[in-house]
Order: C-alpha cells, then structure tokens, then sequence
C-alpha cells in the first residue's frame, strides 16, 4: 500500500471525523502549525534528552508533544464532530493542563534572575531550541486565535496555547542556566 493517497492533488484535504476543505482554510493552519510545533519540540528534546539535570524538561516536552498532538487532532475535527472522536482524542485536554504549565513555569522562574532587559534568543545548543519552539508556539496560537474568530475552537485550546509559549520561554531560560549558558541582553542597536 503506497503511503501517499493523491486525494489532495487539486488542494483540499480531509478533517478527522470527515468532511475536505481548502488547503489554506484557518483550520488547516492552526493544525498545521501545532505540527510544526510538535516537531520543533521533538527537535528542542533531541538536544539536551541526555543531560540528567535536564530531566524534567524532558518529561514536561514529551507530555507537551502528546498534548499537541491531541490538539492537532481536536483542531483537524470540525465542532459538529468532535463528539465522535476515538480514544483518546475523545477525552480532549486535560482540563488541568493550562495549570500544569504554570506550577512549572513557577518552579523554574523561582531559580532564576529576575529580567531586567529583554534576552536575545539564544545561549547553548538546548536553550536556543527551546527558543525556537517558543516562537513556533507563538505562531500556532495566532493561528488558533485566528480560526477561533470563524470557527469554534475546543475550550481550553487557546488558552494552553499562551501558557506554552511562557512555558518554553521559561525552560529556556532554566535549561541554559543549567547547562551554564549565559543569556544574551538585547541594549539596543549599536551605533
């Protein structure tokens, strides 16, 4: 059996639970941008998995990457179908995730200086992915926000999606401080 199908050769692609649409529609953005995301994460793990003090970012990035993964999924399902999802799209996110994030976000932050300029993305190999995973968060939220002002968008959703992206500000900052990484400060444009 060959792996591509050709249903999309003449620009549409196919929602889970059914229905095609456009291949530039804000759905296929939104969850193709989560996808994007989830790759830059797996990226940003493949830098650092073998470092012991890194250990729980590593656990937190492989929840992450599931939990995106059930989100591409609720995104690529339109509202009137997302009732008939299987296992284990069926269960959505965890309603506790958003807070998740945020117990975390606060125990890394505790350990770290507090900001007293803005930081060049950067710092070692880890740090900088990790960064770079940030920026592809923030893009994927736009894109859900987007879909969100035409179509309905799962509770929840958004909001996880802003606290991802403050989530992989702070391991960034956590995992160059561990790894002995200074942070680059932005002063301004040199004259």
């Amino acid at each position: 059996m060959a792996i591509y199908t050709r249903t999309g050769d003449k620009g549409e692609t196919g929602l889970f639970g059914g229905g095609r649409v456009p291949k530039s529609h804000p759905r296929v953005a939104a969850y193709g941008d989560i996808d994007e995301l989830n790759s830059a994460l797996g990226s940003a793990r493949s830098a650092f998995r073998e470092d012991p003090a890194l250990v729980s970012v590593d656990r937190g990035l492989a929840r992450i990457q599931a939990e995106c993964f059930v989100i591409g999924a609720l995104l690529a399902t339109p509202a009137d179908r997302l009732a008939k999802l299987p296992p284990p799209f069926d269960s959505g996110l965890p309603a506790d995730a958003p807070k998740r994030l945020e117990t975390e976000i606060d125990a890394w932050d505790k350990n770290l200086a507090p900001l007293k300029t803005f930081i060049l993305p950067g710092g070692g190999r880890a740090g900088a992915a990790l960064h770079l995973a940030r920026a592809v968060s923030r893009r994927a939220e736009r894109a859900v926000v987007a879909l969100a002002s035409v179509e309905a968008v799962p509770e929840g959703v958004i909001v996880y999606m802003n606290r991802l992206s403050t989530w992989l500000f702070v391991a960034a900052r956590f995992v160059n401080k561990e790894t002995g990484h200074a942070e680059t400060p932005w002063t301004g444009l040199k004259k």
